[in-house]
Formats: structure tokens, C-alpha cells, sequence
């Protein structure tokens, strides 16, 4: 992947967490417009579960560093939740919309990132 790319998928999933902020997802939890008129999406990710997955990935690398620092301040892992949810209530809005389980389990294990 190019810089250019790694900046152009940067710009996506910025975009989308900025109109998940603006969409009242109390009203429409799955708003299709999330992912309207994003250049390259196709490309960079192969459709919106491409976003998903990585929006599942970004709060997955936020947990598990709050949670490795909470356990040294022995705060408990709810709390390290509850603290996250309210530091990106878009980023849980999407995720709790949109069914990532089943995306983010059945991603393949890079191997580079496995070992």
C-alpha cells in the first residue's frame, strides 16, 4: 500500500466517523448514507464491511492499550469500557449498529500480525 493510499483510507474512515457523529442514530442506526459518495472506498476497501472492519480494528488497538494501562492502575476493565465509549461515541455508534462480530472473527490472521 502507497502513502497515498494509507492517506486516502485515513480520509475515509475519518469521514465516516465525522457523519456518524452528525446522523442521529437513535432515529436510524444503519443509515445507508454512512458510506455514500466516499471516493475509492471500493478500492481501498473492498465495500463498507472494508470500513467496518477497520473501524472494529482502531477500537479493538484503543481497548486492549486503555485495558494493558488500566491493569497497571488496577482500574477495572468496565470502567476502561465505559471511559472509551465516551471518548468515541461515534466510533461505538457504528460499531453497535452495524453486526462487526461477525466480520472481525472471521478475518483472516495476518501473520506478521499474529507472531
Amino acid at each position: 500500500m502507497s502513502w497515498a493510499d494509507f492517506h486516502a483510507r485515513t480520509d475515509i474512515l475519518h469521514t465516516v466517523l465525522d457523519r456518524a457523529a452528525r446522523i442521529d442514530f437513535a432515529r436510524n442506526p444503519a443509515d445507508p448514507k454512512l458510506f455514500d459518495d466516499l471516493p475509492e472506498l471500493e478500492r481501498l476497501f473492498g465495500g463498507p464491511g472494508g470500513v467496518l472492519l477497520a473501524l472494529r480494528n482502531r477500537w479493538e488497538n484503543h481497548l486492549t492499550v486503555k485495558l494493558e494501562n488500566a491493569m497497571e492502575k488496577g482500574v477495572l476493565a468496565h470502567e476502561v469500557y465505559t471511559e472509551l465509549c465516551a471518548e468515541q461515541p461515534a466510533l461505538r455508534a457504528i460499531l453497535d449498529a452495524y453486526d462487526t462480530d461477525h466480520l472481525y472473527n472471521r478475518r483472516p490472521r495476518l501473520r506478521a500480525l499474529a507472531g
